[in-house]
Protein backbone atom coordinates (compact mmCIF):
# COMPACT_ATOMS: atom_id res chain seq x y z
CA UNK A 1 0.00 0.00 0.00
CA UNK A 2 1.28 3.40 -0.90
CA UNK A 3 1.54 6.36 1.27
CA UNK A 4 -1.13 8.23 -0.24
CA UNK A 5 -3.54 4.98 -0.75
CA UNK A 6 -2.86 4.19 3.38
CA UNK A 7 -3.91 7.60 3.65
CA UNK A 8 -7.15 6.92 1.90
CA UNK A 9 -7.79 4.00 3.78
CA UNK A 10 -6.99 6.06 6.83
CA UNK A 11 -9.18 9.40 6.19
CA UNK A 12 -12.05 7.13 4.40
CA UNK A 13 -12.68 4.94 7.84
CA UNK A 14 -12.51 7.84 10.01
CA UNK A 15 -14.82 9.77 7.65
CA UNK A 16 -17.60 6.85 8.26
CA UNK A 17 -17.16 6.56 11.75
CA UNK A 18 -17.82 10.87 11.66
CA UNK A 19 -20.77 10.51 9.46
CA UNK A 20 -22.35 7.24 10.73
CA UNK A 21 -21.15 7.49 14.40
CA UNK A 22 -18.82 4.61 14.50
CA UNK A 23 -16.76 3.43 16.58
CA UNK A 24 -12.77 3.93 15.92
CA UNK A 25 -12.34 0.16 16.54
CA UNK A 26 -15.73 -0.31 14.83
CA UNK A 27 -14.16 1.24 11.36
CA UNK A 28 -10.59 -0.18 12.19
CA UNK A 29 -12.06 -3.41 11.77
CA UNK A 30 -13.43 -3.20 8.40
CA UNK A 31 -11.33 -5.75 5.79
CA UNK A 32 -12.20 -4.84 1.87
CA UNK A 33 -14.85 -7.46 2.36
CA UNK A 34 -17.22 -5.52 5.10
CA UNK A 35 -20.16 -5.21 3.70
CA UNK A 36 -21.88 -1.33 4.29
CA UNK A 37 -24.82 -0.86 2.46
CA UNK A 38 -27.50 -2.72 3.30
CA UNK A 39 -25.44 -4.49 6.46
CA UNK A 40 -24.68 -1.12 8.65
CA UNK A 41 -28.03 -0.13 10.30
CA UNK A 42 -26.27 3.26 10.29
CA UNK A 43 -25.74 3.67 6.82
CA UNK A 44 -29.47 3.65 5.43
CA UNK A 45 -30.60 5.34 2.27
CA UNK A 46 -31.09 8.88 4.33
CA UNK A 47 -27.56 8.50 5.56
CA UNK A 48 -26.08 7.89 2.08
CA UNK A 49 -26.83 11.23 0.92
CA UNK A 50 -25.12 12.78 3.68
CA UNK A 51 -22.17 9.97 3.24
CA UNK A 52 -21.32 11.18 -0.53
CA UNK A 53 -21.71 15.00 0.44
CA UNK A 54 -18.99 14.51 3.68
CA UNK A 55 -16.85 12.37 0.94
CA UNK A 56 -16.81 15.08 -1.45
CA UNK A 57 -16.17 17.73 1.07
CA UNK A 58 -13.22 15.77 2.70
CA UNK A 59 -11.52 14.34 -0.59
CA UNK A 60 -12.47 17.25 -2.67
CA UNK A 61 -13.66 15.63 -5.70
CA UNK A 62 -17.48 15.48 -6.77
CA UNK A 63 -19.33 12.74 -7.36
CA UNK A 64 -20.77 12.27 -10.84
CA UNK A 65 -24.51 10.97 -10.93
CA UNK A 66 -23.11 8.08 -13.45
CA UNK A 67 -20.49 7.27 -11.18
CA UNK A 68 -23.35 6.51 -8.50
CA UNK A 69 -24.50 2.74 -8.39
CA UNK A 70 -25.36 0.19 -5.58
CA UNK A 71 -21.75 -1.18 -6.23
CA UNK A 72 -19.82 1.82 -4.95
CA UNK A 73 -21.22 0.93 -1.40
CA UNK A 74 -20.93 -2.46 -1.86
CA UNK A 75 -18.04 -2.73 0.67
CA UNK A 76 -15.59 -0.98 2.08
CA UNK A 77 -12.99 -2.16 -0.56
CA UNK A 78 -14.83 -1.24 -3.52
CA UNK A 79 -15.75 1.98 -1.40
CA UNK A 80 -11.83 2.72 -0.64
CA UNK A 81 -10.73 1.94 -4.07
CA UNK A 82 -13.12 4.51 -5.71
CA UNK A 83 -12.25 6.88 -3.72
CA UNK A 84 -8.46 6.28 -3.96
CA UNK A 85 -9.06 6.66 -8.07
CA UNK A 86 -11.30 9.99 -7.75
CA UNK A 87 -7.96 10.79 -5.46
CA UNK A 88 -5.61 9.67 -7.91
CA UNK A 89 -3.95 7.22 -6.31
CA UNK A 90 -3.42 3.64 -6.92
CA UNK A 91 -5.77 2.70 -4.28
CA UNK A 92 -3.59 -0.03 -2.57
CA UNK A 93 -4.66 -3.38 -1.31
CA UNK A 94 -6.63 -2.22 1.75
CA UNK A 95 -6.77 -4.15 5.07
Amino acid sequence: MTLHSASTDADLRALLGEVLGLSAARTAAFTDETPLFGALPELDSMAVAGLFTALEDRFGFILEDDEIDGDLLETFGALRRFVAAKRGDDGGDGA
